[in-house]
């Protein structure tokens, strides 16, 4: 594949992405470098690592090793110049919902150096409504699916959008999940800089494929006063970056496989690619941000 199109092709599919909080409170994306990958030259940022959607137990043509490319990804973060303070997991650890694939990627993400937090993608609640997920990665201080957390002046919000999707399609946060985080946000600041995560978008993304939240528009106006509001979401395996006023969302890359871009086909069915191209995107993405004005971006390739 030519360089030129790898690039195109990668804004869609890829690994990991490196969160960097600047000193203005917004956040800057950074691929998941590869080891010899060289130090973002931002000032001392606080950084995390997302990555999304590893379907552990997908053994389709789209990617018939998807622990492999999950390896490749955890190898990479742990090989970064500077460790993440944590790495989050935004939903769809395991394909079905099957015990021996949330011990896999347990015995898979333990290898990780730096704390890991995990959220429940629709995948991860089949059957059960996510009681074998709950009792594999023991979440703490989860309330109706909600848990919150202060690091690095950060307040961090993780969601839970996925319970219902079997019924409605669609991502759900239900009254219970926004009354607690109501509670919760009043009593934070509004120059605080806010990070919120789930695994569906919360926003009317596409909502033909599902890929949308009912109910988000109560979640942004709970949002919407906060000053820096930065909201990263997984599902539709691919890049896209979308604003609200001062809320910018960002969806991520699955390690697994690539889906379609929205409304390209009758249904986001994995995208099988010739194995070549697939080696190709399952690569990482540098993105340099420099003094907060000038932006660096290199895609390397794995294969």
């Amino acid at each position: 594949m030519q360089r030129r199109k790898f690039i195109e092709h990668v804004g869609w599919t890829g690994l990991g992405i490196v969160w960097a909080v600047g000193a203005n409170g917004l956040l800057t994306a950074c691929q998941v470098g590869e080891p010899n990958a060289q130090k973002s030259s931002t000032t001392s940022p606080f950084s995390f690592v997302q990555i999304s959607d590893t379907h552990i137990g997908f053994k389709k043509p789209a990617n018939e090793h998807v622990t492999d490319t999950l390896q490749k990804t955890i190898d990479a973060i742990n090989a970064l110049p500077t460790p993440p303070a944590f790495v989050i997991h935004t939903g769809d650890i395991s394909h079905l919902s099957k015990p021996e694939e949330f011990d896999q990627a347990k015995q898979l993400l333990s290898q990780l150096k730096v704390p890991l937090f995990t959220l429940p993608g629709e995948h991860d609640t089949i059957g059960d409504r996510g009681k074998a997920y709950e009792e594999a990665f023991n979440r703490k201080d989860v309330k109706e699916g909600l848990q919150v957390w202060d690091q690095a002046g950060i307040h961090f919000v993780s969601l839970t959008n996925v319970l219902d999707f079997g019924a409605t399609g669609t991502g759900k946060l239900g009254e219970a999940q926004l009354d607690l985080l109501s509670k919760d946000l009043a009593n934070q600041k509004q120059d605080t800089p806010l990070v919120v995560f789930s695994h569906i978008p919360l926003y009317n993304l596409y909502p033909k494929w599902g890929w949308a939240t009912a109910d988000s528009a109560k979640l942004l106006s709970l949002l919407s006063p906060f000053a820096s509001v930065t909201v990263l979401t997984g599902h539709i395996h691919q890049v896209i970056e979308h604003s609200e006023g001062n809320i910018r969302f960002h969806t991520a890359a699955a390690t697994a496989y690539p889906l379609p871009a929205p409304g390209h086909g009758d249904q986001p069915a994995p995208v099988k690619l010739p194995e070549n191209n697939l080696l190709a995107v399952l690569g990482f993405r540098t993105v340099e941000v420099i003094s907060g004005k000038d932006t660096r971006v290199d895609q390397h390739a794995l294969g």
